[in-house]
């Protein structure tokens, strides 16, 4: 008897994932991409010898990645190289000092006792809180299907215990007295698209993911990570079309049946797995006729989380003394993330990322030079921002910036600039008001709130990636495609997988 099929929406870190599992499982595959390249959010720029990872930088449990490889008899190490980075991220203050976020706790400890020492004992209490919702939040509850009233039900009794009803900021506020030190343990929800004033403190699971697996780069770039799943999809019998949009997504008999491209081709599915945005998939991609809970007016409803404004660019001079990561902080925390997320204003002011991957890998630039990446938090596209007149300057004020207080001299050293704002995730990536992470991790929309990973209106449709449980980042992404194991039917007769012999890079 011949095989189901199963067709994957885009080709980001979810769609592959899921691409690998549903192979696995017994599905013959085939992904659709409506870029020229894989990746999604994770594709690359090259340009002059340089090389620009678009999106994900941060690498953290390493393990959901060496699965993929595992469930088809490969190792990761033959597709792609991971490396510790330490520090983590750098902290760098409006006054010139700085924090290292390290691994190693006695290192940690010795920070923050520089810093506040009163605050040592409040960090313990704060790391051993962060463990405890890890274990229930991610341990427990990342791969599960949350699509089920009964499932959070279960778990509120545990949410209670553990405060998740207070948000990320006020948790570590708990805890921590010094506001440096308070920010230096709160950002990290501004990774995957959260306001830690009011994102839910589960996302605290964050800051002890990062301690117990560490903060990882990819030789070669992330982009590598993609390559390597792609180079296994290959050897497994998947095809990843590139240049193939997806406009429609086919119901029959009240059950999703397949896709029509953006060209017509018409393409048959048992099972059709989205790693799009669900917010457009819902209102663009599937007919109001068969949507009886994601209504339009029900998607209008929700809260986009923030957008990015990122610049990339190379520098003909090197900056030995800048780590790896490095989080810039500016002179306001609370107001500036209120023009962000509330007001959804473009600030005077800002406080970055900045990504120097030649920090740990030289051949990401040319001989002598830096390729380097900047990141700014800035509203979605509600907020009116006409971005093709604002790239440019907003980006001279950015490197200003980054001039005064990092990199002395690179406004005169800059080569091969370019920019992504929200208008280019509203465009090319589909996303809805140009949000960089789907629905903001509020905790009306986390967990059961957030979109489910089985389809309330459509059958044999599923979701991975960061709008669907259990949210942004890469280990969230990569955990929603292991959700579609607990809900997706197996196969009574599968395609066996061929034979692997000599594959590897």
């Amino acid at each position: 008897m011949k095989a189901p099929r199963a067709v994957v929406i885009g080709s980001g870190f979810g769609g592959l994932a899921a691409a690998v599992r549903l192979r696995v499982m017994g599905y013959e595959v085939q992904v659709l991409e409506a870029l020229d390249q894989p990746g999604g959010r994770a594709r690359v720029f090259r340009r002059d010898g340089y090389t620009f990872d678009a999106g994900p930088t941060v690498i953290t449990a390493p393990y959901l990645l060496e699965e993929l490889f595992g469930l088809a008899g490969r190792r990761m190490d033959d597709y792609v190289r991971l490396v510790p980075v330490d520090p983590f991220y750098r902290i760098l203050y409006p006054d010139g000092s700085s924090f290292d976020y390290v691994q190693d706790e006695e290192r940690l400890l010795a920070q923050i006792a520089a810093i506040s020492p009163r605050d040592v004992e409040g960090y313990r209490k704060l790391a051993a809180h962060s463990e405890r919702i890890f274990e229930v939040g991610y341990t427990q509850l990342a791969d599960q299907p949350f699509d089920r009233a009964t499932t959070m039900m279960r778990v509120i009794p545990q949410m209670l215990r553990l405060e998740s009803h207070r948000t990320v900021y006020g948790l570590v506020a708990k805890y921590i007295k010094d506001e440096k030190l308070r920010q230096a343990f709160t950002f990290e929800p501004l990774l995957v698209g959260g306001n830690p004033f009011t994102t839910t403190s589960i996302y605290l699971l964050i800051h002890w993911l990062e301690r117990k697996w560490g903060v990882h780069f990819a030789m070669g770039g992330t982009g590598q990570i993609v390559r390597g799943l792609v180079a296994l999809l290959e050897e497994m019998g998947v095809e990843v079309r590139l240049n193939t949009p997806v406009e429609e997504i086919e119901v029959t008999s009240g059950r999703a049946s397949g896709v029509r491209t953006a060209d017509g081709t018409r393409i048959r599915a048992d099972v059709v797995v989205s790693n799009a945005d669900p917010s457009y998939v819902y209102t663009r991609m599937i007919a109001p006729a068969h949507r009886r809970r994601n209504t339009d007016r029900a998607v209008a409803r929700k809260r986009q989380s923030m957008s990015l404004f990122v610049a990339y660019f190379g520098s003909t001079k090197q900056f030995p003394q800048v780590a790896h990561h490095t989080i810039v902080l500016g002179n306001r925390y609370r107001g500036l993330l209120d023009d962000i997320f509330r007001r959804k204003r473009l600030a005077d002011d800002f406080s970055l990322y900045l990504h120097a991957p030649t920090r740990t890998d030289a051949s990401l630039a040319p001989p002598g030079h830096e390729a380097l990446y900047v990141l700014s938090p800035v509203p979605n596209n509600r907020s009116g921002i006409d971005w093709k007149r604002q790239a440019e300057p907003y980006f001279d004020r950015v490197l200003a910036e980054l001039d005064r207080r990092i990199l002395p001299g690179i406004s005169q050293t800059v080569t091969t600039p370019s920019f992504l704002t929200p208008d280019e995730f509203q465009h090319d990536l589909r996303s809805v008001d140009g949000a960089a992470f789907g629905p903001e991790p509020r905790l009306t929309q986390s967990a059961y709130f957030r979109y489910h990973n089985r389809s309330d209106d459509v059958p044999g449709l599923y979701f991975v990636g960061a709008g669907t449980h259990p949210g942004g980042g890469v280990p969230g992404v990569l955990s929603s495609a292991k959700v579609l194991e607990r809900i997706v039917p197996r196969p009574a007769h599968g395609a066996p997988l061929p034979s692997m012999a000599g594959a590897g890079r």
